[in-house]
C-alpha cells in the first residue's frame, strides 16, 4: 500500500471497534481490582494478582502471541482466545473470597495467559491492515482508550468499583469480541523465514532486531519503565480510595480521557518530532505523576492526585503508543511484525511489570493495615525516582536514525 493511498473509512471503523472492545475488557476489571481485593479481605494477594499479567505476558507471548501467530491467522487466534477467556471471566467472581483467594489468583493467571497475547495481536491486525499508513494507527488505538474510559465510567456509575461483578461486565464484552473477531480483516501470519523449528518457536528473527542498537536501548528502557508502571496499575485504586474519593473507577477514567486527547495528536507529533522526544517526554511524565501522588492528599492537596491521574495520557501515549509504531517500523521490513509486537509485550507487560508488581508488593506490605493518604506518600517516591533515572539513561544512550522511524 502506498503511503499516500487513502484508507477506507469502513476499515478504520472495523478496527476502531476492535480496539474499543479489546481494552474495554481489560479496563472493566483491571482498574479497581486492587480496591475489590482490599474490600473482600484479600488485600495481601494484590501483588500476586497483578503479577499474573506479567507472567502471562511472558508465557503467552511465546506460546500464542509470537509462535502461534507464525502458523495461525491472527484473527482466528483472537476468536478462540476471547471466547474461552470470556467464560473464565464469569467464573472468577465466585473465587474472590478469603477462602478461595489462592484459587482466584491461579485462575486469573490462566485467563491472562489467554488475554495478554491478544494485545499484540490486535496491534498486528491493525498495523498490517493499514500497510504503510501507520500514521492511522494512533487514531484507531484511541478507540481502545475510549473503551477503557467507558468501562471505568460504567463500573463507577453502577457502584461496582469495589465489587467482584467487574469480571462479569468484562466477560460479556469478551464473548462479544470473540464473535466480532470472525469479521476482522484476514491478515496473514508472518511469513516463515526458513529457520529451524526451534528458531521459529523462540522467535529468533524478532530477537535479532535487537542487533539494531537503538532498538536494543528502546527495549531495555521500555522494560525498565514498566517496573514503576506496574505500581500505578496495582495500587492507584486503593490510594485514591484512601484519599476519600468515592467514585474510584470514574476518577481513574480521567487518565484515559487525557490519553484519548493525546492519542489523536500522535500522528502529527510522531511525524514532526520523531520517536526519541516522544519517548523521553513519556518517561518524564511518569516521574512527575508519582511525585504528584507523593504530595497529594484528600484535602487541599487533592489537586495533585487529580493532576497525577490526568497525566496518564502523556505517560502512556508518548511511550507505549509511540513505541508500538517504532517497533512496527523496525520489524516490518524484516517481515516479523507480529513477533516483534509480541516481544514488546513480553518485555513491557511481562518482565517489567512482573518486577514492578513484586517490588510494589514489598512496599505495600510496609503500609499499616488502615493506611491513610499520608502513609502512602513514601511508597510513591520510589517509582518517581526510578522513572527519572530511566529517563536520564534513555536521554544519554538512545541515538536513533530519525529517518528510520518516520511514519
Amino acid at each position: 500500500m502506498n503511503s499516500t493511498q487513502p484508507v477506507s473509512g469502513l476499515l478504520t471503523g472495523r478496527l476502531s471497534a476492535l480496539m474499543f472492545m479489546q481494552f474495554f475488557v481489560w479496563g472493566a476489571w483491571n482498574v479497581t481490582l486492587g480496591l475489590v481485593m482490599q474490600t473482600v479481605g484479600v488485600g495481601s494477594l494484590i501483588a500476586n494478582a497483578f503479577s499474573v499479567g506479567p507472567i502471562a505476558s511472558i508465557v503467552g507471548s511465546f506460546l500464542l502471541g509470537m509462535a502461534a501467530a507464525r502458523f495461525l491467522s491472527p484473527k482466528m487466534l483472537m476468536v478462540v482466545l476471547h471466547l474461552v477467556g470470556g467464560v473464565l471471566l464469569f467464573i472468577l467472581p465466585t473465587l474472590l473470597t478469603p477462602e478461595h483467594g489462592a484459587s482466584f489468583v491461579w485462575l486469573l493467571l490462566g485467563y491472562m495467559i489467554l488475554y495478554m497475547p491478544t494485545v499484540g495481536l490486535a496491534n498486528t491486525i491493525a498495523l498490517k491492515s493499514f500497510g504503510e499508513r501507520v500514521d492511522r494507527f494512533p487514531f484507531v488505538r484511541a478507540f481502545g482508550t475510549l473503551g477503557w474510559i467507558v468501562a471505568g465510567l460504567i463500573i463507577g456509575w453502577a457502584g461496582l468499583s469495589a465489587s467482584p461483578q467487574i469480571f462479569q461486565v468484562a466477560g460479556v464484552v469478551s464473548l462479544a469480541l470473540g464473535l466480532y473477531s470472525i469479521t476482522l480483516p484476514n491478515v496473514q501470519p508472518d511469513a516463515p523465514q526458513g529457520k529451524s523449528l526451534v528458531a521459529e518457536v523462540f522467535c529468533t528473527e524478532a530477537f535479532g532486531l535487537m542487533r539494531n542498537r537503538s532498538f536494543l536501548i528502546f527495549i531495555l528502557c521500555a522494560t525498565l519503565i514498566s517496573i514503576p508502571l506496574a505500581m500505578y496499575y496495582a495500587y492507584a485504586s486503593p490510594y485514591v480510595g484512601a484519599a476519600g474519593i468515592e467514585n474510584v473507577g470514574g476518577t481513574l477514567a480521567i487518565g484515559q480521557m487525557s490519553e484519548l486527547v493525546f492519542m489523536f495528536s500522535m500522528p502529527f507529533l510522531y511525524r514532526r518530532f520523531g520517536v526519541k522526544p516522544l519517548l523521553l517526554v513519556g518517561m518524564i511524565a511518569w516521574a512527575l505523576r508519582y511525585a504528584l501522588f507523593a504530595i497529594g492528599d484528600g484535602g487541599a492537596g487533592i489537586w495533585a492526585i487529580y493532576l497525577g491521574v490526568a497525566l496518564h495520557g502523556v505517560c502512556y501515549d508518548f511511550f507505549f503508543v509511540a513505541g508500538a509504531i517504532y517497533t512496527g517500523t523496525i520489524a516490518t521490513p524484516k517481515g516479523v511484525n507480529a513477533q516483534a509486537q509480541g516481544m514488546l509485550t513480553l518485555f513491557t507487560y511481562g518482565v517489567g511489570m512482573l518486577l514492578g508488581s513484586q517490588i510494589g508488593g514489598l512496599l505495600y506490605a510496609q503500609l499499616p493495615a488502615n493506611a491513610t493518604v499520608a502513609d502512602w506518600h513514601h511508597l510513591w517516591w520510589y517509582p518517581a525516582i526510578a522513572a527519572a533515572v530511566i529517563a536520564l539513561l534513555f536521554q544519554f544512550t538512545f541515538k536513533n536514525n530519525r529517518n528510520e522511524v518516520q511514519a
